[in-house]
């Protein structure tokens, strides 16, 4: 049995805004928790160390990290959706880069910290649009279908010393969201496509993030968890 009682070292990359927010309020009265983000906005208060960095320009200064890291969360992703034939290849680029290339950048980066701990564990955020085919979703699907495929492989190579695991989630209440959520008819509406009837807040997330992270997931690796309404898999009643 992996013994994960202990207070533990988790790296968040972005944690200033949206769900990586709320997974740092989870952590950070249990846990050794580092932030890397570019800005140290709503931190304050909260029992955390910041650290600058830019994901699509920085390199992660492991100097300021711990020479062992027990979890690391990855949170930059990207909203693009509009019509297939009005995207550009500098699109589906940028989007590849923020939510795939400069995740494997970090994760190359810090693997000698991963490796160094019992058993580390890896969350990775994609889609419920990698699942299913939604309109207008061509670029952020094929980026976050990147995530989920890297994420397996990896948690193959590297099992059983490192657990790796995929949140994707639907429309969640962050920043990144807010011109699909900024008014009442858009919030019912996106509330109205759900099963469960409401779209997603950020708790939602941190909370899976928080299990796959801790001892309790310790048998669970490789897998893509759909916290999302019940929207890829269950049909709403017209």
């Amino acid at each position: 049995m992996v013994n994960l009682n202990n207070m533990k070292n988790i790296l968040l990359i972005g944690g200033s805004y949206g769900i990586g927010l709320a997974i740092a309020k989870e952590l950070e009265k249990d846990h050794n928790v580092f932030v890397a983000s570019r800005t140290a906005e709503n931190l304050n208060g909260l029992n955390v160390t910041h650290i600058p960095f830019d994901a699509g320009s920085d390199t992660l200064d492991v100097s300021k990290l711990p020479q062992v890291i027990d979890g690391l969360v990855y949170c930059p992703g990207s909203i693009n959706l509009r019509p297939f034939k009005g995207l550009k290849a500098e699109t589906f680029e940028s989007d590849l880069k923020i939510n795939f290339l400069d995740m494997v950048k970090v994760v190359q980066t810090i693997l000698p910290q991963l490796t160094a701990s019992e058993q580390s564990s890896i969350v990775l955020f994609s889609s419920v649009a990698a699942t299913m085919g939604m309109p207008f979703h061509t670029s952020v699907a094929a980026a976050k279908g990147a995530v989920e495929g890297f994420a397996k492989a990896l948690a193959a190579e590297y099992a059983p010393k490192i657990r790796v695991n995929v949140i994707a989630p639907s429309l969640t209440d962050t920043p990144l969201a807010d011109k699909f959520l900024n008014n009442e008819t858009k919030q019912e509406k996106s509330a109205e496509r759900h099963p469960l009837k409401r779209f997603g807040q950020p708790e939602d997330l941190a909370q899976m993030a928080v299990f796959l992270l801790s001892e309790k997931a310790s048998w669970i690796s490789g897998q893509v968890m759909h916290v999302d309404g019940g929207m890829s898999t269950l049909l709403v009643n017209s």
